[in-house]
Formats: C-alpha cells, structure tokens, sequence
C-alpha cells in the first residue's frame, strides 16, 4: 500500500529534453563564472566561498525537498547552487589543500560512486523517472553537488594541465557529450547510465566553457572577465527559466483546466 502511495507521488523534477540539457550548460556554466567571482574577483577565499555557497545550496535544496510539486524557479536554483559551490568546493581540494587535479578528480569519483551505490541499494533504482519520493531526491541532488564538483576538477584538468587549452578542452567534452548522445539515438545502452555520464560532463563543459569567456585574450579566452560572464550567463538562464515556467504552468492548465 504504502510503494503505490510513494508511486502516485508527483514528479518535482523537469523532464529530460534538449532544453534541460542547454539550461544545465548554463547553469553549470554560471556556477563556474560565479563561484570564481567570489572567490576571486571579490577575494573571498576558497574556504570562505565554499561555506558561504554551501549554505545557499542547503537552504536551496530544504526548499526543493519540502516543495509538492516541480517549480522550475526553484529547480534551477538548487542546480545553480550545486555548481557555485561545487566550483569552490573542487578549488579548495585541489589548491589550498594541495591535493591537485587528478588526486582531487579521484576522490571525488570515489565519493560520487559511493552515493550512486548506496542511492541503488537504498531505493532500487538510479533513474530520475522513479524520483517520487524524498529519500530518492535526497540522494538525487547529494549526486548532483558531487557530479558538479567533479565536474569543475575535470574540467581544470583538461584547461589547464592537460595541454588542452580552454578552447581545446571544451571541444573535448563537447565531442563527447555528442558521442553519448549519438549512443542515446542510435542503441539500446542503458538510459540511466547515459543521462548521469551526460550530466558529470556538461559540468566540465561548462567549466571550460566559462574560462573561455572569462580569461583573457593571450591565454586563449574572450576576456569578457567573471563579471561580464556571469551577467551575460544569468540573463540567459533567467530567460530559460522564465520559458520554462511558462511552458510549466500552460502544461498544468492543459490537464487542470478547472484550477
């Protein structure tokens, strides 16, 4: 009685389409801006940024969590936050405490395939379909921070020890995110397995994508500098979100005309 109560549970969470995944490169890519302009720019700190962007994540998600339905504002705010903070997050582990790109990148995969094994223990399932109840949201945005962490960890590696470049890198990640949505077209490979190798790397997609708009000209960027980025960024996804919120509330009067 009670798994087909869980079942009936409305969807918090935004279908997969191709306008999810251009609000994620934004969203990620905003939270790479962001979190280097507080922690940069502003000469916030590592440390300090990271305190301070994880709180917002925790009253984000709070939000996210006691919510009865899916608002896209909201939404997109806790993916944001998981970026700005997973930015400074990955920073500290791999500058101020030293661990390095590749140490910091291992750690966090280890973390984040912790969470996957235990989410799949705990609940059965890693889909984002089957999210209908809290204990699976919860464990649906722990992998998201985490992701996104590793993301930014990813993505400095490919821009700045690679030999990539920040051009380079991002042309990288981009042929693969098309690769795995070529797989997604044209096989049968597992649907989970796909979205969530697709969400880790639209995150350091967006993290070389950001350094591409912010460094400057001589180190291969557009100098457009974490200010202008990131209001140029915001603007974008506030337009996406308020499109989507629209698209949301058109869908909810379609199959509630009465309300």
């Amino acid at each position: 009685m009670t798994s087909k109560v869980v079942d009936r549970i409305e969807s918090k969470l935004p279908q997969i389409t191709a306008l999810f995944w251009v609000m994620k490169i934004a969203a990620t890519t905003l939270g790479e801006t962001a979190g280097d302009l507080l922690s940069m720019t502003l000469n916030v700190g590592y440390a300090l940024s990271s305190a301070i962007l994880l709180s917002t994540f925790f009253l984000s998600v709070a939000a996210q969590l006691a919510s009865k339905r899916y608002h896209p504002a909201l939404y997109w705010t806790v993916i944001l936050t998981t970026s700005t903070a997973g930015t400074t997050m990955s920073d500290y582990m791999d500058r101020t405490l030293g661990l390095g790109y590749a140490k910091g990148a291992a750690l966090l995969v280890t973390i984040l395939l912790a969470v996957f094994v235990a989410w799949r223990l705990t609940t059965g399932s890693l889909s984002v379909d089957r999210v209908r109840s809290r204990k699976a949201e919860t464990f649906y945005w722990i992998a998201i921070l985490f992701s996104n962490t590793l993301g930014t960890a990813l993505g400095d590696f490919l821009s700045d020890s690679s030999g990539l470049g920040f051009v380079g890198g991002a042309v990288l990640i981009g042929s693969l995110l098309t690769l795995v949505l070529a797989v997604t077209l044209l096989t049968n490979a597992p649907r989970v397995l796909l979205f969530w190798i697709a969400f880790v790397l639209t995150r350091p997609f967006g993290a070389t994508v950001g350094d591409v708009l912010t460094k400057s000209t001589d180190k291969g960027g557009l100098a457009l500098g974490t200010v202008g980025s990131s209001v140029l960024l915001a603007s974008t996804l506030v337009a996406l979100v308020v499109w989507s919120m629209t698209n949301e509330r058109r869908t909810r009067l379609t199959h509630n005309p009465t309300r």
